[in-house]
């Protein structure tokens, strides 16, 4: 695979870019030595041009050391972000962790209560059908929101039958005190009417005896 498909990030590109211009440097000063005749004392003119070679190689060394060291800055920030970023997202893994044993939970709490053998379940409650009869407006209401609107009703119902099975039984103590008053004024004239008849009983008596 080609070095250009192996660096595609943009901020090696000019690392890569000098690299390859030194390498192509470095190639030409090679191919130049090889050309030059091999002589004990090179002439000016050759070591000028070496020279100049060798200047423009420094130059390209000097400029991949800088964007080496940049580099290696930049790659250490970016590790430094990758661990952070690492970090961050096991926190958020160890938060999701979390809520879904959250959820679990609330799911079990919530399968316990609908589970539940309820009190209210085993109120003799107005049966539904009469209940929304008398409150027709009721009938798109969710459970929860109906219920304790049938169980208010029903203490309201029970709480006016209680007071009118007080009222009766008032009444009806008040009829048992008239009854018993009335037997007893009955029995006193009862008493009077026997001994009214024992007087005449007497009397009657006494007058046959003086026939």
């Amino acid at each position: 695979m080609a070095i250009q498909n192996l660096i595609t990030d943009s901020n090696l590109q000019p690392l890569r870019h000098t690299s390859e211009a030194t390498l192509a440097q470095t190639l030409s000063i090679l191919s130049w030595l090889e050309e030059q005749p091999s002589t004990p004392t090179p002439s000016l003119d050759v070591k000028l041009d070496l020279a100049q070679q060798q200047k423009t190689l420094n130059a390209c060394l000097s400029k991949v050391r800088g964007l080496h060291r940049q580099a290696a800055f930049g790659a250490r920030a970016t590790k430094q972000e990758t661990a952070e970023a690492r970090q961050e997202v096991d926190r958020l893994l160890l938060q999701l962790q979390n809520l879904y044993y959250e959820q679990r939970h609330l799911k079990g709490e919530i399968g316990a209560c609908e589970g539940y053998d309820h009190a209210y379940m085993r109120l003799p409650l107005q049966p539904l059908d009469e209940y929304l009869s008398l409150f027709p407006d009721q009938a798109r209401l969710q459970e929860q929101e109906l219920m304790p609107l049938r169980i208010e009703h029903e203490k309201q119902e029970r709480e006016k039958m209680e007071h009118q099975r007080l009222q009766l039984v008032k009444i009806k103590d008040g009829l048992v005190k008239e009854n018993t008053k009335k037997k007893d004024e009955l029995k006193k004239m009862d008493e009077k009417l026997e001994a009214m008849i024992d007087e005449f009983k007497s009397l009657e008596e006494a007058l046959e005896k003086d026939l």
